[in-house]
């Protein structure tokens, strides 16, 4: 059993300003490496190759990347999270004098918030025949719950710069067509940050340009008098079509009163499921179309509620 001190636990203070912080999470098939560089504001995340030559490779660069923005590096950490891995990677980063931690996952402070409570509540889990989990299943589950809230935060990060970015941009023709599309009652800042970039910036000339773009519109199939439709011809941007068939969606729900909605409700009234989802796809035509209208002009769909313009 190992027990050496220098990978249970750490002897010497801890020097931000020194200190190279590098963290993996070990998979089968990939190792996700992050990194806490003196010097450098951005916080590096790389997916590389279950390799320990890869990664003492990236570390280095990473080491040369901080000095070179001025900081001498006098002690580099590799820390990662115990399991079927064992302690071996922790010998190799030693060989090459690098100060290693091999982490127990409870062991680790975290805050007491919400996130928290949803992993201690996986305690209480009982199998199918009542019995408790499997302590690897539990540990599996947890690592998945970091996981998630690891997201959720880079989430978050991403949003606060990207609303940063429109404030800081109050001239800015893409910044004053996202607050515009931001009005309407069920549009978030990354829908009208989607639409604005992928489609509404463009110099469309009429609705049927927009919605073609989007692919929304139909794939007819004829044949001599045969003439029937092949559903959405899915030739246009992605991106688009599946944002706005989700924000179709939402507008069934936060705008109720608006003519779109109302149109849709009369034409499923007694519809099955195949046909209202051939209707959503029409809706979301039609509200593509408006939003398209509503950032050109300024003109408000009819009934679409609307939030007040900020002082």
């Amino acid at each position: 059993m190992l027990r050496d001190v220098a990978i249970g636990r750490s002897t010497s203070v801890f020097d931000p300003a020194e200190t190279l912080v590098v963290v993996v999470e070990m998979s089968l098939s990939s190792w996700l490496v992050a990194g806490l560089l003196p010097g450098v504001e951005r916080r590096p995340l790389k997916k590389l190759i279950p390799d320990e030559l890869a990664l003492f490779s990236l570390v280095e660069r990473w080491r040369v990347a901080a000095a070179s923005s001025g900081r001498t590096i006098k002690r580099v950490v590799l820390a990662y999270e115990a399991g079927r891995d064992g302690f071996w990677l922790a010998r190799c980063a030693r060989a090459r004098g690098i100060e290693a931690h091999v982490m127990h996952a409870s062991s680790i402070a975290v805050s007491r918030d919400r996130r928290r409570a949803k992993t201690d509540r996986l305690a209480a889990l009982r199998s199918p025949e009542g019995s408790e989990l499997p302590a690897r299943s539990l540990a599996e589950l947890r690592r998945d719950m970091a996981r998630l809230g690891f997201i959720e935060e880079q989430i978050a990060q991403i949003e606060q710069e990207r609303q940063a970015r429109i404030d800081e941009a109050p001239a800015d023709a893409a910044a004053n067509m996202v607050r515009t599309l931001t009005r309407i009652v069920g549009v978030g800042v990354e829908t009208a940050d989607m639409l604005t970039h992928e489609i509404l910036l463009r110099n469309l000339r009429d609705r049927r340009a927009v919605a073609s773009y989007a692919g929304l519109t139909g794939s007819p199939d004829e044949s001599g008098a045969r003439r029937r439709e092949r559903g959405l011809s899915r030739a246009g941007n992605a991106r688009v079509r599946r944002g706005m068939v989700q924000l179709a969606w939402r507008f069934l729900v936060f705008q109720k009163e608006s003519a779109l909605v109302r149109w849709y409700r009369a034409r499923t009234v007694d519809a099955r499921g195949r046909t209202r989802m051939a209707m959503i796809v029409a809706l979301a035509r039609k509200l593509l179309i408006a939003l398209w209208r509503m950032a050109k002009t300024g003109e408000v769909p009819e009934g679409v509620a609307v939030r007040p313009v900020a002082a």
